[in-house]
């Protein structure tokens, strides 16, 4: 469809009216010859002198109207609205902070043919399903160890986070765990993030022995910024040393940032949980519209100037096609 920009432009067409009918007309000076009898001269020959002025010169008259016509019309900039172009942009940041200690290399879990696999391989099974769900979400990964270390950025190259995951290798970030160290540096990329909606996903097996900061701390900083956690223990709690996974604490973590805690004892329990993260998380994106409009303000500009145009174009012939007619009938 097409609409006027400046429609109130339009106002000012029946301008030329009010200057044809109020204003008076042009006279225009000329040196002229006075002839007394001129009156008596006219009256022999049949003919009456017309009015000075060009109120009766008709088509010039439809001319600067037409002309005018036009140019208030491009004036006013009428465009073509096109189809609305819609872009959907992410509402909520999901970061996956994911366990590398040395106790992730157990095979307590079994894959989808039933072969026994470590923990990492099936953690990484399922994420990747995660991944594949959240399509229009904002994806970050961190790996933790002794230390915390960014995989990623929050990003919606999916395809890159999948890779940079399979790429992750038990022990590369240390054999210890640090959880406080993954929370705090989870919270300083989320800062970065101008979404409202930020997720925290950590995933552990075993117990914070090596942070800077201690995951109670962490949890309440994330909680003052509105960061929420959820937290998924695969571990033994049964366990002895590093290996034993303090599932009170990480329930702790959850409960203070207004998250969940999942134990995952499993590969069907691991699946389950990204499956009850997925509702929790929902899906939900911000559609983003623009129509763009297509200038038409040429066409009556350009028909004004070929008027124009054609109208001086014939002015210019006129007395030479007169002149031509006048030697054909001599």
């Amino acid at each position: 469809m097409w609409q006027f920009d400046y429609p109130w432009l339009l106002l000012l067409l029946p301008l030329p009216w009010f200057g044809y009918r109020y204003l008076p007309a042009y006279r225009e000076a000329r040196s002229a010859v006075r002839v007394p009898f001129f009156g008596a001269m006219s009256r022999a020959i049949g003919q009456a002198p017309s009015a000075p002025g060009s109120r009766h010169n008709r088509w010039q008259l439809l001319l600067n109207l037409l002309v005018w016509a036009l140019l208030v019309v491009a004036a006013a900039r009428p465009v073509f609205v096109e189809k609305p172009i819609e872009r959907q942009q992410p509402v909520r940041d999901l970061m996956l902070a994911i366990d590398l200690s040395q106790s992730m290399e157990t095979t307590d879990f079994t894959d989808a043919n039933g072969q026994k696999i470590n923990r990492l391989d099936a953690v990484k099974q399922v994420v990747h399903g995660f991944i594949d769900k959240r399509k229009d979400d904002r994806l970050g990964l961190i790996v933790f160890g002794s230390g915390a270390y960014p995989q990623a950025p929050l990003t919606l190259d999916h395809a890159s986070l999948s890779l940079l995951l399979d790429d992750t290798g038990i022990g590369m970030a240390g054999p210890n765990t640090a959880i406080g160290d993954a929370i705090g540096l989870s919270l300083k990329l989320l800062d970065q993030a101008h979404e409202q909606e930020k997720v925290l996903i950590l995933l552990t097996d075993g117990n914070d022995t090596s942070s800077a900061i201690t995951p109670q701390h962490a949890a309440a900083m994330a909680a003052a910024k509105g960061v929420v956690i959820h937290t998924i223990g695969i571990g033994d709690p049964s366990a002895e040393g590093e290996a034993r996974v303090n599932l009170q604490g990480l329930q702790q973590i959850s409960e203070v940032t207004g998250g969940k805690f999942f134990p995952a004892e499993d590969r069907t329990a691991l699946d389950q949980v990204y499956n009850t993260l997925d509702t929790l998380t929902p899906h939900q994106v911000k559609t983003l519209s623009h129509q763009p409009k297509r200038d038409l303000f040429w066409w009556p500009l350009g028909a004004a100037l070929g008027v124009l145009a054609l109208y001086h174009l014939g002015a210019l012939l006129r007395p030479r096609l007169s002149i031509a007619r006048q030697r054909q009938e001599a």
